[in-house]
């Protein structure tokens, strides 16, 4: 990226200026992409952990599939699911507060014996799937974060600050030689004057 410059004191400023914002933000741009990337570990942890005991839970209840054929699909259905925010290093992220049910009516005397165990089971199964898929959004929008964090890391670090520091250092050289042209020249000036001075007096 080239960083466009004029060779004045206004413009050394106003390099100065944004090499110390970039220099003062890398410390705290490196610690939230240092907290990104645990929590994202955290979240995917969590998420394959979920995935892996409703997993579990299937096969053991496929290991019931002729009881299951005797339950009713639409005995059990989900009406609400209430989710809130919460902040990680400044990233918005969801958090599953409740799954609200809805079972439809039915006799406990005619159906089979098992069904409210089965209710029971239905239950810990969406809550543990509507689980996986908050920490799997989770692991989404963390990632996401931490990868656009990274890049403006390595933009502070291997664009802007080299880019502010060489054209400083170019301001600074231009002046001094502009400053050490400047004294020759006035050196010179004045050798001139003395020898015209001498001649004049000679």
């Amino acid at each position: 990226m080239a960083i466009k410059f004029n060779y004045n004191k206004t413009s050394l400023q106003a390099l100065n200026k944004q090499l110390k914002v970039r220099l003062n933000a890398l410390p705290t741009l490196k610690n939230k992409e240092s907290a990104l990337r645990i929590e994202v570990k955290k979240a995917r942890a969590e998420a394959d952990r979920l995935n892996e005991e409703l997993e579990k839970r299937k096969q053991e209840g496929s290991a019931l599939l002729r009881m299951w054929s005797e339950f009713e699909p639409d005995l059990l259905a989900i009406k609400d699911v209430s989710l809130s925010v919460k902040k990680i290093a400044g990233v918005k992220t969801p958090v599953l507060d409740n799954i609200e049910f809805e079972l439809r009516p039915f006799s406990i005397f005619s159906s089979p014996s098992w069904f409210l165990e089965g209710i029971t089971i239905l239950k810990a199964m969406a809550r543990l799937a509507l689980e996986r898929d908050v920490f799997a959004r989770k692991t989404e929008l963390l990632d996401f974060a931490r990868k656009k964090t990274t890049q403006k890391v390595n933009l502070y670090e291997k664009v802007q600050i080299p880019g502010y520091e060489e054209a400083i250092m170019k301001i600074k050289r231009f002046m001094e030689d502009e400053e050490n042209l400047s004294k020759a020249a006035q050196k010179i000036v004045k050798t001139r004057m003395e020898e015209k001075l001498e001649e004049a007096l000679a």
